[in-house]
């Protein structure tokens, strides 16, 4: 018997949690749109409680595409919780309240200082109450992996009376080993079909020892019948299960497995792509399926086995999976209907014809003054024309600015806008970016340590536009900027600036709820 996999995606809520990859609504949205696109069964489409902004953005993805996929969101074992949870998902069209509580002696001794007795019932209470909510919720056991497994089924059991649908089984820190999590998932599953054969089994694996695929897979070969996972494997420390691999291995060793999923497999590729755009989080080039090199061949017995048969070096096509053996470059004579295509491809929506119109424009006049158009060009084009208006009078916006470099004094004067106020200062660094930053780090006053710098170019020829992507850290957080523009050095300033107005939104005024539990 050939089973059907449930996937559920959670880029969206523990993807997210990677310092520096968070996204404004728009590009959850954005991101939310391709998931439906892609054909995952669920989206976990944040953590409501943490924020205002979480839970708006919940009840975002849920007004878009919760008529088609069903979306859920996490809780604590919390009523508050649960309830942030179900005000924010309850108009989806199969909705389901995920609640987490560890099982794990570390956790219930260090986490919750309470008796595993008194752990138990706030699970079995928090299902009991959630099902007041929605018929359906899942119960995931933290840390179940490192768990005394007698307490772990003695929860799962506990919280099934209750009324839990779904047992989600998490390796929470990438403890676990292939053969170990196997076994562990084929004595729960014989357990579970026993005690009610209706409640669904689910996986949710890290990749601290880089196991995490390994992991799942054993566990789908052992029983489960749900997993989750992120695109590209993000997620905390060394991330999650990556979804474009579970996939695959089990569409090319279908025979092995006997499993299959409904995932539109040519949408991984742009779905991956659409991720990096946003998070600027980029790919290892070796990536298994998303990589740059994955379908790449150097080494001459390769290509010559190939050029004789793909079979000899390929276990599936670089077309399978939504990649394209050559760009298609545009021009002013390209027209709609490829410029719409290289839209698509890289995972924005094109449906809305007055956009689309005046996207169109916008690229004719890019196309007249570039001659050519690449992929990362249209994206460039496709973010500035969607940024959104967030009420910006209280953001810094970059007026114009002038660096003189040397090996002397390097010297950079900026001139910001605030409102309706423009405010200019020069500064001197040891090279251009560092005057450059320390000019517009004394304009807006807040004491921001950059972290990280990093510049690509993402075209080519003498016009070929750079990407600047940084990350900075102001009172402990981390935030994120990028930018891209022709001229690396307006790049580098606009992508600082980005950063600092991300730290601006989040400043204190907007509630916040303590996130600890928030991950598996």
């Amino acid at each position: 018997m050939n089973r059907k996999i449930i996937v559920l995606d959670t880029t969206l809520r523990d993807g997210e949690q990677v310092p520096g990859a968070k996204l404004n609504t728009q590009q959850k949205v954005e991101f939310a749109q391709q998931l439906k696109r892609l054909n995952v069964d669920i989206i976990e489409a944040g953590f409501p409680a943490s924020s205002a902004g979480d839970f708006q953005a919940v009840q975002e993805i849920v007004r878009t595409v919760g008529d088609s996929v069903s979306v859920t969101a996490l809780a604590r074992a919390v009523k508050s919780d649960i309830e942030s949870v179900y005000e924010s998902i309850k108009l989806a069209q199969n909705p389901f309240i995920h609640i987490v509580l560890g099982t794990s002696n570390i956790h219930v001794e260090k986490k919750f200082s309470r008796s595993k007795d008194a752990v138990m019932q706030m699970g079995v209470d928090a299902v009991k109450f959630a099902k007041t909510l929605l018929p359906e919720v899942q119960y995931s056991t933290e840390d179940a992996s490192r768990s005394e497994f007698e307490y772990l089924w003695q929860t799962i059991e506990a919280v099934v009376k209750a009324g839990a649908t779904i047992i989600n089984v998490p390796d929470t820190v990438g403890y676990a080993v292939p053969e170990e999590f196997g076994e562990l998932i084929r004595k729960i599953n014989d357990r579970l079909k026993n005690l009610n054969d209706k409640v669904v089994l689910s996986v949710h694996c890290h990749n601290d020892l880089g196991l995490a695929t390994a992991n799942t897979l054993a566990a789908i070969k052992n029983g489960a019948e749900k997993v989750e996972c992120t695109i590209n494997g993000l997620g905390e420390r060394a991330g999650n299960t990556s979804l474009e691999e579970v996939v695959m291995g089990l569409k090319v060793r279908e025979n092995y497995f006997n499993c299959h999923t409904q995932i539109q497999l040519k949408e991984i590729l742009r779905t991956s792509r659409l991720l990096t755009h946003l998070t600027g989080l980029d790919v290892q080039v070796n990536k298994a399926i998303t990589g740059e090199n994955a379908f790449a061949h150097s080494s001459g017995i390769h290509q010559d086995g190939l050029l004789k048969d793909k079979n000899v070096y390929e276990i599936m096509s670089p077309e399978e999976v939504g990649a394209e053996s050559m760009e298609l470059i545009l021009t002013a004579r390209s027209g709609r209907h490829a410029f719409r295509n290289a839209v698509e491809k890289i995972g924005f929506d094109t449906s809305n014809p007055n956009d689309f119109e005046e996207l169109f424009a916008k690229f004719l006049q890019l196309a007249d003054a570039k001659k050519e158009v690449y992929d990362h060009d249209v994206f460039y084009l496709v973010t500035e024309h969607r940024k959104i208006d967030q009420g910006t009078s209280h953001l810094y916006e970059l007026e114009s600015f002038q660096v003189v470099t040397n090996d002397l004094v390097p010297t950079a004067t900026v001139q910001l806008k605030k409102g309706g106020e423009s405010y200019t200062d020069s500064k001197v660094g040891d090279g251009p970016i560092d005057a450059l930053y320390s000019a517009i780090k004394a304009l807006v006053g807040l004491d921001v340590q950059l972290r990280d710098y990093k510049i690509n170019s993402l075209s080519r020829g003498k016009e070929a536009i750079g990407r600047v992507s940084i990350r900075l850290e102001y009172q402990g957080k981390t935030y994120s900027g990028r930018a891209m523009d022709t001229d690396i050095i307006k790049a580098s300033a606009l992508a600082f600036l980005n950063g600092i107005n991300a730290a601006v939104l989040d400043a204190p005024g907007e509630p916040q709820a303590a996130v600890q539990g928030a991950s598996e």
